[in-house]
């Protein structure tokens, strides 16, 4: 009985660790962590060796405030894309080359595609 109560607690301390919201420098932290695994696996050495010392430094240098504000900068930087893109789509459809419209198109669709994919994330 004891045994199941403390294997209850542990679950539940589990569970609670697992619903608290990771800090930015965590999240990286664990996606560094999820590639040195699958580089493990693909018996990749060099790229396990670089994904060590990015993990290190990481540790060393990592700040909350920074990816925070480097992802602002990366989600400013594709809106500035998705426009030019925009620009671009009009500038085709004004000569009308559907070669190029069609190019256009599938660049803005991907920019913006990014661009969502950017302003998803919590930081």
């Amino acid at each position: 009985m004891m045994k199941n109560h403390i294997a209850l607690a542990l679950a539940l301390l589990f569970l609670s660790a697992v619903a608290q919201a990771a800090t930015p420098c965590q999240e990286k932290e664990h996606d560094i962590q999820r590639e040195i695994s699958y580089a493990e696996k693909h018996n990749n050495q060099g790229r396990i060796d670089g994904l060590k010392k990015a993990l290190h430094d990481m540790h060393t240098h990592c700040s909350d405030t920074q990816l925070r504000d480097a992802h602002q900068k990366k989600i400013a930087e594709q809106k500035e894309e998705v426009a030019e893109c925009r620009r671009d789509l009009a500038e085709a459809k004004q000569k009308g080359d559907a070669e190029k419209i069609s190019k256009r198109e599938h660049k803005l669709k991907e920019a913006q595609l990014e661009l969502k994919e950017l302003e998803a994330r919590d930081y």
